[in-house]
């Protein structure tokens, strides 16, 4: 049974990038269970889904479609082999860490039940690379690296707010009957715009997406 093999939360760090910025991309994970909600708004909401975690910079990051993101352990092991270096669970930035679960396979507008209270996430959009990122893991070329492999992992919004913990299991409830996957979303966003307009049929992708493919049908 697909599960969530950790759950992490931000250590709060100066951003690698603009000094003069605190990030929340260093995320370790917590034996505790987390609460999880929606953030509301990117500006002005509470940033991300889970209690206790941080977002750094709201004009990029979290609100309710990207309340919480999913990499998948599997994913992570590969970049291991590909970096020769140790990869903890948490580095990408990742709020789960997940195990038995096709993140960048999942498609826009699949449910997911995450443990037994109550937590349902819907999945949204990729995940796309940023400068943070990069000089958070001090890998030159990695903003590159990163878009060619085409394993982003996944945002999701909060359908129903619940409580997660290390070890919950992740049941798919529900999943629409498109084929437009994470992983094609965000090949269509970093470099191949052909693909834009067969976006539109994906109804729970988030606005500014929906509005990019929309110029591009």
């Amino acid at each position: 049974m697909p599960s969530i093999l950790t759950v992490n939360i931000a250590a709060a760090r100066v951003n690698p990038d603009k000094p003069d910025l605190s990030t929340g991309i260093d995320k370790r994970p917590t034996g505790d269970p987390v609460e999880v909600r929606e953030p509301g708004p990117r500006r002005g909401g509470l940033g991300s889904g889970l209690v206790g975690d941080l977002i750094g910079n709201p004009k990029f990051h979290g609100g309710d479609d990207q309340a919480v993101y999913a990499y998948a352990r599997e994913d992570l092991d590969a970049w291991q082999i590909e970096l020769g270096r140790e990869l903890p669970n948490g580095i990408f930035g990742e709020n789960f860490t997940t195990c038995g679960l096709d993140v960048t396979g999942a498609r826009i507008g699949e449910r997911w039940q995450v443990g037994s209270h109550g937590l349902v996430l819907e999945v949204t959009s990729p995940r796309t690379p940023c400068r943070t990122f990069a000089k958070f893991l001090d890998i030159r070329g990695w903003m590159k690296t990163f878009t060619e492999a085409a394993t982003p992992g996944a945002y999701l919004r909060v359908i129903h707010p619940g409580t997660v913990q290390a070890g919950d299991e992740v049941e798919l409830v529900s999943r629409p009957d498109h084929e437009i996957t994470v992983g094609m979303v965000f090949r269509a966003i970093m470099g191949e715009p052909e693909l834009l307009p067969h976006l539109l049929v994906a109804d729970a992708l988030p606005d500014k997406i929906k509005q990019k493919a929309g110029r591009h049908a």
